[in-house]
């Protein structure tokens, strides 16, 4: 078998940004390309190749003397793209979420009140420009940094902590002293390439394989409470399921069940 040939940087710019549009990072505006080739330390005819494959697949759209815009294309975490997206609903999650968030440090980047993207408001079926406190913050362990987490919570329920609590505590705990009886969770993984900030916080290299967490969190009342959005370094992070099957011998299933999400 012959090696892979290696990531064109164009390609690998375009797979960034196609990833970043459909999680809804450019509802302000869409970078031009002068900002581009700075972010990514490319000649302006590498962005222009990456930008064309966007436009081609209908992403953005580039109009002479007004620049370049992001078109809609934001999804529902019900219904995630590619094929490498996989659903797991998975007994014992919030436990395992708490315990690990005990085990590992946390630095906060950022915690703010900020408006609703669409793809935001879909998730937690609030209306587009509805308040909600977003953070970011870097869970790391002894060896290094593990993950870059971005989390949406409602403004409602936001409101009795901010940074100094999540900088303690992890989010679901503060949730439950907040009033707020977690009930479910829906979580997809798929994979996504750091961009350039998370691999400055990941200590990571632009274009680097992650592993992609989305979870949505329920209260016991089936509302959604918490949209976050989870990059993992797949070197030092391991997640563990059990399959068994069930149901009568010709329509057998397979039900997953969590073993352990590791640090390392």
């Amino acid at each position: 078998m012959s090696p892979a040939l290696p990531m064109t940087k164009y390609h690998q710019i375009y797979l960034v940004l196609r990833e970043q549009l459909h999680e809804g990072r450019f509802a302000e505006g869409f970078p031009g390309e002068l900002a581009l080739m700075q972010q990514f330390g490319v000649a302006r005819v590498t962005v222009r190749r990456a930008l064309e494959q966007l436009a081609s697949e209908g992403l953005i759209a580039r109009e002479p003397g007004r620049g370049t815009r992001a078109l809609d294309v934001g999804t529902s975490p019900a219904t995630p793209r590619g094929q490498a997206a996989q659903r797991a609903q998975l007994t014992g999650l919030l436990e395992n979420l708490v315990s690990m968030g005990l085990k590992t440090s946390v630095n906060v980047l950022e915690v703010e009140l900020v408006t609703a993207s669409a793809s935001v408001s879909s998730a937690l079926q609030i209306k587009p420009g509805d308040p909600v406190q977003k953070a970011i913050r870097v869970r790391s362990t002894r060896e290094g940094p593990v993950s870059h987490i971005t989390t949406y919570v409602p403004a409602d329920i936001a409101r009795k902590f901010g940074r100094r609590e999540l900088a303690k505590k992890p989010i679901l705990v503060l949730l439950e002293e907040s009033g707020v009886k977690v009930g479910r969770a829906h979580q997809t993984i798929s994979a996504r390439l750091a961009d350039v900030m998370v691999a400055k916080h990941l200590d990571v290299a632009v274009g680097s394989a992650l592993l992609a967490v989305r979870r949505l969190v329920y209260d016991d009342q089936d509302r959604p409470i918490q949209w976050l959005h989870g990059l993992y370094r797949p070197d030092r992070y391991e997640y563990e399921m059990q399959l068994s099957r069930v149901g009568s011998i010709d329509a057998k299933v397979w039900v997953s069940k969590e073993l352990s999400a590791k640090f390392h």
